[in-house]
């Protein structure tokens, strides 16, 4: 599963078809699944077979996108077909409600359509044409503001370490990087945020080791993270979230870095469950702390991060683990690189106890270092606490 040369491609789009990795089965078995209506769509960002706030957002818009571009000589008129987008876009919207690129995304497709079908000459066709060319749009832009993003955070990583250590002799030549969750190729149309800017680091010959956290309950930094930086040979350890302190206080970490789901006006920010307790830590130790959020996961229209609607998920998350058990422990013939298994689901938890699953936490502006988009790194102003991100995105 080792290379060198390339991402991985979760998201795979021709015009007419759309197919996704099902990440419930990494990082045992990569398997690509059709995902050519509205529904199948909803379904995939669900039950969390797609999850990263971009690939949200692209999945969403290209599932329709398949399914208008099958229908689209169904429709009696522009109107009609128009309706039929803004009423999947509604439902889309319902899938998962913390990430803000999702209802970016969704107005903005939704916007573009209404008003391709209220010129004059408008048909069918020609809504489903407006429709395609923005859809499809998305997939380029965020490769490309993924990779700002990287070239932006990875220089601003490494003159904050130059600067942290000029005056002291423990100076490594390579910096140490930590992660939480993933925010890669699975997460985005196919580089990555906060991977990116690991990614990054690694191309340039900078980067010693990049460590990735488990990310309970949902394992995604286990599981996903840990299954990008492998296929890449790119040099990585994994920890449990309760060893992040330890880390901190024993290895010279560089900075830690995450992506987002949603970013405040204030530079509040949602990120996946743990993301607060990272922060934290890295206050106390004084390693800085930096968001990968591109301007789509900006939400200028909140305050504040107490306005962030929090997604709760079933308990079962917590209580129960899937477990890998071999196919035929006879035959231990390898698969891609991975012997075949089998999913099963094992509880780690007494039956009957309560569970609180919140999906994400928010991390207070105060304790971010830095917010790295494609548009360049956000830093406060002096003495201030919170970031004036209204100001930043209008120049």
């Amino acid at each position: 599963m080792t290379n060198g040369s390339q991402t991985l491609e979760a998201i795979v789009y021709k015009r007419g078809s759309l197919r996704i990795i099902n990440q419930l089965l990494l990082p045992f078995e990569t398997v690509y699944e059709d995902c050519d209506t509205v529904q199948l769509g909803f379904d995939a960002i669900r039950s969390m077979k797609v999850r990263g706030a971009p690939a949200i957002a692209i999945v969403a818009g290209l599932a329709l996108a398949v399914e208008l571009s099958a229908r689209s000589g169904t429709f009696k008129s522009a109107t009609e077909c128009a309706a039929f987008v803004s009423a999947s876009l509604q439902h889309l919207r319902q899938s998962r409600p913390t990430a803000v690129n999702l209802f970016e995304a969704a107005a903005r497709l939704d916007r573009i359509t209404t008003a391709a079908a209220a010129t004059p000459i408008a048909s069918s066709a020609s809504v489903t044409a407006a429709y395609l060319a923005e859809a499809e749009a998305m997939l380029a832009r965020d490769l490309r503001d993924n990779k700002n993003i990287g070239t932006h955070g990875a220089d601003f990583i490494l003159e904050q370490y130059k600067l942290r250590h000029a005056t002291t002799a423990t100076q490594h030549q390579k910096v140490r990087v930590l992660t939480h969750c993933n925010t890669g190729a699975l997460a985005t149309a196919g580089w990555g945020t906060a991977l990116g800017i690991i990614r990054e680091l690694h191309i340039r010959g900078a980067l010693d080791r990049a460590f990735c956290t488990e990310t309970r309950p949902y394992n995604q930094g286990g599981r996903l993270t840990a299954y990008e930086l492998v296929f890449e040979s790119i040099p990585s350890t994994l920890i449990t979230d309760s060893m992040a302190s330890a880390l901190l206080a024993q290895k010279d970490i560089a900075a830690i870095v995450v992506g987002a789901d949603r970013v405040t006006a204030n530079g509040d920010t949602a990120n996946k469950i743990g993301t607060y307790q990272l922060a934290i830590t890295a206050n106390y130790h004084n390693v800085p702390f930096i968001v990968a959020a591109p301007s789509t996961s900006i939400d200028l229209s909140l305050a504040s991060g107490n306005l962030i609607p929090i997604e709760q998920r079933p308990g079962i998350e917590v209580v129960q683990i899937r477990g890998e058990v071999l196919e035929d422990e006879g035959n231990l013939k390898e698969h891609d690189n991975f012997l075949p298994v089998r999913t099963t689901t094992v509880g780690i938890s007494a039956k009957g106890i309560d569970v609180w699953n919140p999906s994400f936490d928010v991390t207070p502006a105060k304790l971010i270092t830095a917010i790295a988009t494609e548009k360049g790194i956000v830093v406060k102003e002096a003495n201030a606490k919170e970031y004036d991100l209204s100001s930043f995105f209008s120049k």
